[in-house]
Formats: structure tokens, sequence, C-alpha cells
């Protein structure tokens, strides 16, 4: 189990963290979207991951009046090694290298949900799209 496991982190990923929190971020007037000041992040850590899309539910027919929630397109998770270090909400993970999708590289995710589980060796990250 924790060689496949292990073999599904094939992409390199990187952990930063916005040290200095929302009070000195910068507003980008094209987009209106606040961002952390460059001086403040910081690389949290760097190793082999896999970023995955948010699995879909079964497909199954919906009852009369039920409502079902699906993932969002954008949403996605991180598989981490145990031993990387906890994440915490806001943090942003980037693709450093891929072997399975090239155009990962360089793609940027927001944590959306830190503590979302573990199963074997990996830890289950809920990510969105950070750009």
């Amino acid at each position: 189990m924790r060689r496949v496991a292990e073999a599904m982190l094939d992409d390199q990923l990187q952990v930063w963290r916005d040290t200095g929190g929302s009070s000195d971020d910068v507003l980008d007037v094209i987009t209106g979207e606040l961002r952390p000041a460059e001086s403040d992040t910081e690389l949290v850590w760097a190793g082999p991951g896999a970023i995955v899309p948010l699995g879909q539910p079964a497909i199954t027919t919906p009852l009369d009046g039920s409502v079902a929630l699906l993932p969002a397109v954008s949403s996605y998770q991180a598989l981490l090694p145990l031993d990387a270090p906890r994440t915490r909400d806001d943090d942003v993970i980037t693709v450093h290298g891929s072997t399975r999708d090239a155009q990962l590289v360089g793609r940027r995710f927001r944590v959306a949900d830190a503590s979302v589980g573990t199963f074997a060796v990996v830890r289950i990250v809920r990510l969105q799209v950070a750009d």
C-alpha cells in the first residue's frame, strides 16, 4: 500500500506561508484582490506530492426535491507525505515540477481546508485555484 501511495506523489510541490498575516496585504488594482506582501512570504516545505481534482460523487438518480452539493470545478486536493509539515488555511502550494502534467508547473493553489484527513502515507488537503 505504501509503495502505491508514494508512486502517486510525482509532482514537486512547495508550501508557502504569509508570515505577516493579512494586515500588510497589498491591493492589486487590476484584479481588486488583496495579495500578501512579497517580503512576508516564506517557504515552509518543498518535496514530492500530487495535485488532483476533487473526486466527484457516484452518479445516482436524484430524488424529487433533493439537493446535492457538488465540488466546484476549481476544487482540487493535494496529497502530501506525512512527514511534510501541517498546512494552515490560506497557505499557498505551488507546483514546481510535474511528470504527469506539464501544464501544472507554475500553478498556485490556496489551502482551503488544512485538516481534511490522512490515508496510509499521505495527508489530504483541500485546495482552491489561486490564479
